[in-house]
């Protein structure tokens, strides 16, 4: 069964082929099947809100099931934010900003402010949402604690992943996460040990178990 992603992200749709391919499910991107996806104006006030629009727009679009995600980084040092703007922090406001320049900003403003390590603490969120085309909707959720590095380390994961500071003692939470030493960001770890603790991973499992029903 061919499963449309809503969006381009090439990193995310592995993401979803890593965890989803279990289910025997074709995941193609709108360009794969010869087809534009539209821009979506991400007008929910929540990451669920948006993933299902941006879902919504996909199986409408493409007349076949449709997943999608909305994720951000939410920084308690900085009253949550980036947020619902993590993508286009750096940007107009409307166009999403390059992950550079998005870490650049989040850097500049804990050390702009002295933030201490152990009040660099903050959460990744993902919401993933199925659209059917009889329907049916799903979303689900998941997250993801640690903190915030000084420096970039690393080179894999995409977005804020190589300031993204991961707890040997786990990611469930900031207690959890305190308990444990602070040695390697998401953009070091391997793809294994992300799928294990990441925010969308765990998003994903949780889709999973709702499409393995489904299906």
């Amino acid at each position: 069964m061919i499963f449309l992603i809503a969006t381009q992200n090439k990193h995310k749709k592995v993401e979803f082929e890593r965890i989803l391919a279990p289910l025997g499910i074709e995941i193609k991107t709108a360009g794969e099947l010869g087809l534009q996806y539209p821009d979506v104006e991400e007008t929910g006030t929540t990451f669920e809100e948006n993933a299902l629009l941006k879902a919504r727009a996909g199986c409408l679009l493409a007349g076949v099931p449709t997943l999608a995600d909305d994720s951000g980084l939410c920084v308690d040092a900085l009253d949550g934010a980036p947020g619902l703007y993590s993508a286009r922090w750096s940007g107009d406001g409307e166009t999403n900003g390059d992950d550079e320049a998005n870490n650049d900003k989040l850097l500049r403003l804990l050390d702009e402010s002295g933030v201490p390590d152990e009040q660099r603490t903050a959460h990744y969120v993902a919401a993933v949402a199925a659209v059917f085309p009889d329907g049916r909707e799903f979303v689900t959720r998941g997250e993801c604690y640690g903190r915030i590095a000084h420096e970039r380390h690393g080179s894999g994961g995409f977005g804020y992943d190589p300031l993204f500071l991961v707890s040997t003692a786990g990611t469930e939470s900031n207690e959890q996460a305190a308990q444990g030493e602070f040695n390697q960001t998401f953009g070091e770890v391997p793809p294994a040990v992300k799928d294990s603790q990441s925010h969308r991973s765990r998003g994903l499992q949780n889709m999973y178990d709702i499409l393995k029903r489904e299906l």
